[in-house]
C-alpha cells in the first residue's frame, strides 16, 4: 500500500514541494530504505521514525518499507522529514486516516516521539501561502514562525501521539490564532544608549550620518576609546524594520535556526559581530550544501567587523561584492545560490599591532615594518567602498567622571527621531524605485536626479577631487554621503557645508 504526505526542502531561501511516498510491502524482506537524493541526516531518520512509533503505541510493522522524496534530483538534508515519513508509515498500515484536505507536515522526532523545534518553518507557511494549501503541521515550539502568515491553518503538535489522536478524531489540536504582523513591529529597548557612551561627539555625528543613510564608516582609534560601544549603540539608532524587511531577515534567520523556540517575527534590525577567527565560510557563507554566512544573517542591520585587519585577507576580500551588489552568489557543484546581503558595514581597527600609534600619552613599541604590515590588510579596493572614515580619539579623563548631574549626552530616541525624518524623506524619493531604500543603495546614474549640487558645493567637490585624487568610486560616495547631510539638515539641494563636512569623513581614508 502506498501513502503520500506533502513536506518541503530548501534550496538555499527558495523552497520545493517534496512528496514523501511510503510504500509498506508485505513481501520481500523487513527492511526501511529512502531514496530520493537524501542527506546523511535524513539517513539517520530511519531509527528516530521507528523508535518514536513504538513509543507512541503503534506497532511498526516487519515489512519492507521504502520511502521516496520526490522529486529525486534536489538534495534532501536536515531532520524535518521526520513526522511526514512517521505519518506516511502509521497511514499506509491503516492507523489512521489522512484528510482529503491536502496538509503539509514538517518537524524533527525526539525518541519518545514528542517533538523537536525545528529550523525552517516560516518558509513551510510562505509555500503553504503560494501553493494554497490551507493546513501544516509542525512542532509547537516552532509554531509561532508561521502564525504571521495570512491564510494559513497553523496546528501546533507536541508529539506524534498528539497528532494521532488528531487524525483519528479522538483530540483535536486546535489551530494557532493568527498574528497581526503591525502589532509585533514595535519598537523594542535598545542595549546600549548613546547617552552612555561620554565624550566622542564627532563619532556620534558619524554614525547618525551613516544610519541616516545607509553608509558603510569605519573606526580607527586606540584600545577602550569606545568604538565597540558605539557600533553596539548604533542598532537603537537604525529605524524599525519595515513589514517587509521584517519578512526578509525572518527567512535567513528561520532557515538557519536563529530563530529561538517559540520565537515569531524578527522585530529588530539585525547586528551581527562575528570574532575576528570566523572562517570565510562563516562570514560569507557556503559549504557543501550552501547556507547563509554572518553578512546575510545581517541583512538589512548592521554587520560589525571589530579587529578588522585581523580577519582573514581572503575573508576581507570577499566582502567586496556583496558590499558592492547587496548580495552575494555561492557555486557549488549541485548548483548556485543566492542569498541577500544588503548590510551596514562598521569596521573597527586599531591604529597598529600594539594600539599605540599617535598616542600622546602612551609610546607605540611597533617596528614601521610591523604598522605598515598590519594596514596593508586593510586593502584599497575594500577601503574604496566604506563611504566615511573616522578616527576615535581616547576618552579624555575629564569625561570618565561618572556624575548623573553632569551627563547630558543626547539618547538614541531623539538621534533616531532625526534619522527616522531623513529615511522618510528618502522614502519618499525613491518610491518609484523598487530596490533603493536608503541613499547608500543609489546608483550613479541616480545622482544627476537625485543629488543635486549647488555652485558652491560643486565647486568644493571639484578641488577636493583634484586635491586629493579621489578615486571614481569615492567621488560617488562623497556625493551620497552628502545627500544624507543635506537630508538631515531637510535641504533639498546639496549645499558648500554639506559637502564640507562629508570631505571630513572621506580624506582620512585618501591618505
Amino acid at each position: 500500500m502506498l501513502t503520500k504526505i506533502l513536506s518541503m526542502a530548501n534550496v538555499g531561501l527558495k523552497t520545493e514541494n517534496v512528496e514523501v511516498e511510503v510504500n509498506v510491502a508485505e513481501k520481500g524482506f523487513p527492511g526501511f530504505g529512502i531514496v530520493g537524493l537524501a542527506g546523511k541526516s535524513v539517513e539517520e531518520t530511519r531509527e528516530r521514525v521507528k523508535t518514536a512509533i513504538i513509543n507512541s503505541d503503534i506497532e511498526f510493522p516487519t515489512a519492507k518499507i521504502t520511502v521516496n522524496l520526490a522529486p529525486a534530483d534536489i538534495n534532501k538534508d536536515g531532520s524535518a522529514y521526520d513526522l511526514p515519513i512517521a505519518i506516511g508509515i502509521i497511514a499506509t498500515i491503516g492507523e489512521v486516516t489522512l484528510p482529503k484536505e491536502k496538509a503539509y507536515y514538517y518537524g524533527e522526532l525526539s525518541l519518545d516521539g514528542s517533538l523537536h523545534h525545528t529550523k525552517g518553518v516560516f518558509l513551510l507557511a510562505l509555500l503553504a501561502k503560494e501553493e494554497g494549501i490551507k493546513n501544516i503541521f509542525v512542532p509547537r515550539m516552532s509554531a509561532n514562525e508561521a502564525s504571521v502568515i495570512e491564510d494559513i491553518s497553523v496546528y501546533p503538535v507536541d508529539s506524534l501521539k498528539s497528532l494521532i489522536r488528531h487524525l483519528k478524531g479522538e483530540k483535536l489540536i486546535e489551530a494557532l490564532k493568527p498574528v497581526n504582523i503591525e502589532e509585533i513591529l514595535n519598537d523594542i529597548t535598545p542595549e546600549f544608549d548613546f547617552s552612555e557612551v561620554l565624550g566622542q561627539q564627532q563619532a556620534k555625528r558619524a554614525l547618525e550620518i551613516a544610519a541616516a543613510g545607509g553608509h558603510n564608516i569605519f573606526m580607527m582609534g586606540p584600545p577602550g576609546s569606545g568604538k565597540t560601544m558605539l557600533a553596539r549603540a548604533m542598532a537603537g539608532i537604525l529605524p524599525n524594520l519595515t513589514e517587509k524587511e521584517s519578512l526578509e531577515v525572518t527567512k535567513i534567520y528561520s532557515i538557519t535556526g536563529n530563530i529561538p523556540p517559540g520565537g515569531s517575527l524578527v522585530r529588530q534590525r539585525p547586528f551581527r559581530g562575528p570574532h575576528h577567527t570566523t572562517s570565510q565560510i562563516g562570514l560569507i557563507g557556503g559549504s557543501s550544501n550552501p547556507k547563509p554566512g554572518e553578512i546575510s544573517l545581517a541583512h538589512r542591520g548592521v554587520l560589525f567587523l571589530d579587529e578588522f585587519p585581523e580577519f582573514g585577507r581572503n575573508s576581507i576580500e570577499a566582502l567586496r561584492q556583496p558590499l558592492e551588489d547587496g548580495y552575494v552568489s555561492i557555486s557549488r557543484a549541485l548548483g548556485s545560490v543566492t542569498f541577500p546581503a544588503q548590510f551596514m558595514l562598521v569596521a573597527a581597527s586599531n591604529p597598529c599591532p600594539c594600539g599605540h600609534l599617535g598616542d600622546p600619552k602612551k609610546d607605540c613599541k611597533c617596528t614601521n615594518y610591523q604598522v605598515l604590515n598590519y594596514q596593508k590588510k586593510m586593502s584599497g579596493p575594500i577601503m574604496d567602498r566604506i563611504d566615511l572614515h573616522l578616527v576615535v580619539p581616547a576618552v579624555d579623563v575629564n569625561n570618565l567622571m561618572i556624575d548623573k548631574e553632569k551627563v547630558s549626552g543626547e539618547k538614541s530616541i531623539e538621534i533616531k527621531k532625526r534619522i527616522n525624518g531623513a529615511r522618510k524623506i528618502q522614502s519618499e524619493r525613491f518610491k518609484k524605485l523598487a530596490h533603493i531604500h536608503s541613499n547608500s543603495d543609489m546608483k550613479n546614474s541616480h545622482l544627476k536626479e537625485f543629488a543635486k549640487l549647488s555652485n558652491e558645493a560643486n565647486l568644493l567637490l571639484k578641488q577636493a577631487v583634484n586635491k586629493f585624487a579621489l578615486s571614481a568610486r569615492s567621488y560617488f560616495r562623497l556625493i551620497k554621503v552628502s545627500r544624507t547631510i543635506a537630508d538631515l539638515d531637510k535641504s533639498e539641494t546639496i549645499k558648500e557645508f554639506h559637502v564640507a563636512e562629508a570631505l571630513q569623513y572621506r580624506i582620512r581614508g585618501e591618505n
